[in-house]
């Protein structure tokens, strides 16, 4: 290994490793529009959210958008997850390539939502009849391009609203991310900035968006006839938390069947992840596949998330 690859592993590691042991004030509840810091993609929360440095599917979008470069098929997914308190979040991404244009282009949409509440009153206190409903929502366009056989990066552009009853607010943000393949090894490393934006100001209170840093490495540590095993690591850095260091590895046999398993540290409910992933034939020149993922939610109890991801 040379000494530049050497230096910038060196530097991946003990940056946010520093980080990560400092003691920090936690400003929890200053930031809006924290429905942008869930982790979307069976696969990527089935490895712990260390996904950052793999970024090799339709989820890329929503990890790091340099990740599309890499993919030479049109690719999609739609993912769905139940949260605690009766919440869903369902999100979809499209990759595609234009003939003129090099690189990738893809585009993506997520959405928070509830069931429809009834409208009380200290007079009504049963309800008054009607009903309100309140959810996030957002849209992006991704562009990613390989700049060499080893660096790609790419950007995306998100429209974000928010909406509670008659009350909404809109904000756009962008994320950046690159990915850097070593030469040593597998060893690749990747790194994001998600959600630098706007404001967004609802009623009467003005909030910023959740910036957030991520850095991560990954590697393939056994690749036999049967067998691949990939492992990946990953740093994050919020704006309203403490550090957070997030883990995974993925266990593939015959590129038909994937077991997968991660762990997030320091998260304030979220632990132990596993998950699933089998590929389905859908014809000569396209599969899908079906991921599952599981995640401890300690005492908001386990939180399960189905995905299917389509290549053609």
């Amino acid at each position: 290994m040379n000494r530049r690859i050497m230096a910038l592993i060196l530097g991946v590691l003990i940056v946010p490793a520093a980080a990560f042991g400092a003691e920090e004030f936690e400003k929890v509840g200053t930031i809006g529009g924290q429905f942008l810091k869930i982790p979307l993609g069976a696969r990527p929360v089935a490895m712990g959210s260390a996904f950052v440095s793999l970024a090799d599917d339709a989820n890329a979008v929503f990890w790091n958008p340099a990740g599309i470069a890499r993919i030479s098929r049109t690719v999609a997914s739609v993912h769905h997850a139940q949260l605690p308190a009766d919440v869903s979040l369902t999100a979809a991404s499209y990759v595609f390539h234009v003939g003129f244009m090099p690189g990738a282009l893809a585009v993506s949409a997520r959405s928070l939502y509830m069931p429809e509440e009834a409208v009380r009153t200290v007079y009504h206190p049963d309800g008054t009849g009607e009903s309100f409903d309140a959810g996030d929502l957002a849209f992006g366009l991704s562009y990613g391009r390989s700049l060499t056989d080893k660096f790609s990066a790419g950007i995306t552009v998100n429209y974000v609203q928010s909406t509670l009853a008659t009350y909404s607010s809109s904000a756009t943000t962008f994320d950046f991310g690159t990915l850097y393949d070593t030469g040593y090894q597998s060893l690749r490393i990747g790194m994001a900035i998600q959600n630098i934006g706007s404001d967004m100001q609802f009623i009467e209170e003005t909030v910023k968006m959740p910036a957030v840093f991520k850095v991560g490495m990954s590697m393939r540590l056994y690749e036999g006839a049967n067998y691949r095993v990939m492992s990946s690591a990953e740093f994050s850095h919020p704006p309203d938390n403490s550090e957070r260091a997030n883990w995974g590895m993925e266990v593939g046999y015959k590129d038909f069947f994937h077991f997968r398993g991660g762990y997030n540290f320091k998260n304030d409910t979220e632990g132990l992840a596993l998950g699933m992933g089998v590929k389905v034939p859908a014809s000569l020149n396209s599969e899908g596949t079906v991921n599952y993922a599981f995640v401890d939610g300690s005492d908001l109890g386990g939180i399960h998330r189905f995905s299917v991801d389509f290549r053609f």
